[in-house]
């Protein structure tokens, strides 16, 4: 058990957080390997870059982290007053979130289960120094 006030912990909580600006897009129609594909050509890129490459990227998933990575831009500028030219990509990553379970009907009385995965996407920008 953790000691001191309720409040003093809750201080201390806030004070460790991340204060880099970020977004998050939860249960993204969309699996982890097919996410990650996208997200490994923008990891560590400035924004300007990054946005290039997914506006020509055919995958399904570069619409939705395009999406994603202009809302966490969008939070930089107005949340923190960063200035947009000296971003970069530090964190991108997908995880794992539910999946829906279908079921297909074959042949003989016989069914296969079809397996839609989800994920969550998240991508946290910082300055460059």
């Amino acid at each position: 058990m953790a000691k001191g006030h309720r409040s003093q912990i809750k201080r201390e909580r806030n004070a460790q957080k991340d204060t880099r600006p970020s977004a998050k897009l939860s249960y993204a129609r969309v699996s982890v390997q097919k996410a990650c594909f996208v997200l490994d050509a923008i990891r560590g890129k400035d924004v300007q870059t990054a946005l290039g490459i997914l506006e020509y990227n055919p995958r399904y998933a570069s619409s939705l982290i395009k999406k994603l990575l202009e809302s966490a831009i969008a939070n930089a500028e107005n949340n923190n007053g960063m200035n947009t030219e000296n971003l970069y990509i530090a964190e991108c990553y997908a995880n794992k979130g539910p999946t829906m379970k279908r079921v297909k009907p074959r042949a003989q009385g016989r069914a296969y289960r079809i397996e839609k995965r989800m994920s969550h996407i998240t991508i946290v920008l910082d300055e460059k120094k």
